[in-house]
């Protein structure tokens, strides 16, 4: 059987230079198609959203409602198929690809490449959620899965289950997909960062003409509210936290501070570039977030951790298949409410963590990808979530703390628990330092990709067009949290949410593209 080559870089002078298609003012660098009807898209759906916030939310809530029930099958092979996909990469000779050609070496340390990965692709959320969801698995603050009696041991081991289920594998590899076929034909290929290059090989030149300018516009316009919706739900836990904290009544301003300071330490760190800003976050990141982490083992008990440990890895795969299984399912609420809904979300943040992985993985082989893009961050959320689900659990059946209540307000989960632990001023502090970096982290990545795909798929634009486009996604948060609320934020979110169908079946044909580039490099 003939062996897979390792594909070579192209030659210097043959890698992407951008298009005539782009338009070079005032020091700018930006696609003459792409820029414009992505921004003109924008200002058009925040109008809608503000003109009447309550319709406009109650419009898209209802079509992410008929999404979620009728095409919920469609949804669920697309995540099973992104693990396997990402699978058979990785044990396959395809593995041996290296990002750049055989002589590439890595730009960034091993432990740089996993903290900047991680921190823009999962950190707020395992804030946000890290206490909220176990406890809602547990307590039926929404349905339980697969209908366990709730408040059982049972539902404990079925609520660990189901959050690393939802945090472990699906979501990274439909991150990965786009990281790999971006990746390589960016380093191996010599085309643009662009999800549109991963269409060549199925329509030709087509993908720089009006099909790729349309993929590349949609992935703008998807990657604005995704970082927008959840830059303002960041704000809104980071103001709960703080004002829990300093015993100050919870409003509007402090919010806007929040996003006001994650914008300006943003812009602070994309000035700086990718190399020391962005590296440099990325790596206080972890090192904030393991500080925290080891405060919390200590505070539930090293051996009630390293016990729980094994049971939620056991339960992460007990529950595996019955969770990845959507044919008949007895719990169907709960299904379409948060797994269905959970992969339609992460395919909005796809196209942002997919191209920005790819852009720091040159000298990376597919099989160090997998590795470390998909199974480092499962590992990361079984002790993570051990810690704080496992622990929160813990507090429920024993009655310690206010989460004994019920989950009241999702915003507050995470302080609630960690009042009930030794030393919470220290603990809440690091919650809401945490809070900013790792948005800044996720912002930055975001306003990086976004600024590449508005220039066609050119990495190397000014740092100055980088922080323009920071400063307009924050915007948008500002204007939709001004006018239009909590009602605007959240019909943003469900029209993101819409969004991702549409991403799913792109992910679809890269993965076609992406095989076929291979079958025919592997004839020649």
């Amino acid at each position: 059987m003939k062996d897979i080559p390792v594909y070579e870089q192209p030659a210097h002078g043959e890698m992407y230079l951008p298009e005539s298609n782009n338009v070079r003012l005032l020091g700018f660098n930006f696609h003459r198609v792409i820029f414009p009807v992505s921004l003109v898209i924008v200002t058009v759906l925040v109008a809608l959203a503000l003109s009447s916030p309550a319709a406009f939310s109650q419009n898209l809530e209802s079509v992410k409602g008929w999404i979620l029930q009728n095409l919920d099958w469609f949804i669920m092979i697309m995540g099973n198929l992104a693990v396997l996909f990402c699978a058979g990469v990785a044990i396959s000779p395809l593995g041996r690809i290296r990002l750049g050609g055989k002589d590439a070496r890595p730009e960034f340390s091993t432990l740089s490449w996993f903290s900047m990965m991680f921190a823009a692709g999962m950190g707020v959320g395992l804030l946000y959620w890290g206490v909220a969801e176990p406890v809602a698995q547990y307590t039926e603050w929404w349905k339980t899965p697969l209908n366990v009696v709730k408040h059982t041991p049972e539902a404990a081991h079925a609520a660990m289950g189901a959050t690393v289920f939802h945090w472990g594998f699906h979501p990274w590899a439909i991150y990965l997909v786009t990281a790999l076929v971006v990746g390589f034909f960016a380093y191996n290929k010599g085309l643009p960062f662009s999800l549109s290059s991963g269409l060549q090989p199925l329509i030709g030149k087509a993908h720089k003409g009006l099909a790729g300018q349309l993929v590349d516009v949609f992935t703008v316009v998807l990657t604005v509210f995704g970082l927008a919706t959840s830059l303002g739900l960041g704000a809104m836990q980071a103001t709960a936290g703080i004002t829990h904290v300093l015993g100050l009544p919870n409003s509007f301003g402090y919010q806007l501070l929040f996003i006001l300071v994650v914008t300006g330490v943003a812009a602070f760190s994309l000035w700086r570039g990718l190399d020391t800003g962005i590296k440099l976050l990325g790596n206080l990141n972890m090192l904030l977030a393991l500080a925290l982490f080891v405060l919390v083992v200590v505070g539930i008990g090293v051996l009630d951790f390293g016990a729980g440990v094994l049971s939620s890895s056991i339960d992460y795969a007990r529950y595996f298949l019955p969770l990845s299984n959507w044919i008949d399912r007895p719990d169907q609420d709960w299904l379409q409410g948060w797994t269905v809904f959970y992969w339609a979300w992460w395919c909005t943040w796809g196209p942002l963590v997919g191209v920005f992985v790819a852009r720091i993985s040159r000298g990376r082989t597919l099989r160090q990808m997998v590795a470390m893009v998909m199974l480092a961050p499962t590992v990361a959320a079984i002790l993570w979530f051990t810690a704080f689900g496992g622990g929160a659990i813990a507090q429920v059946v024993a009655g310690t703390s206010t989460l004994a209540q019920g989950l009241t307000d999702v915003n507050m989960a995470l302080f609630q628990f960690l009042e009930v632990l030794p030393m919470p001023l220290i603990t809440s502090g690091l919650v809401v330092v945490l809070l900013v970096i790792f948005m800044v982290t996720s912002v930055n990545s975001g306003a990086l990709v976004v600024d590449n795909l508005a220039a066609g798929g050119d990495p190397n634009t000014p740092r100055g067009q980088q922080v323009l486009w920071l400063v307009m996604i924050a915007l948008v948060t500002i204007i939709l949290f001004v006018i239009g609320g909590d009602t605007a934020l959240k019909g943003i979110q469900a029209g993101a949410v819409v969004m991702g169908l549409p991403f799913m079946a792109l992910m679809l044909l890269m993965m076609i593209g992406f095989l076929k580039a291979l079958y025919q490099e592997a004839r020649c």
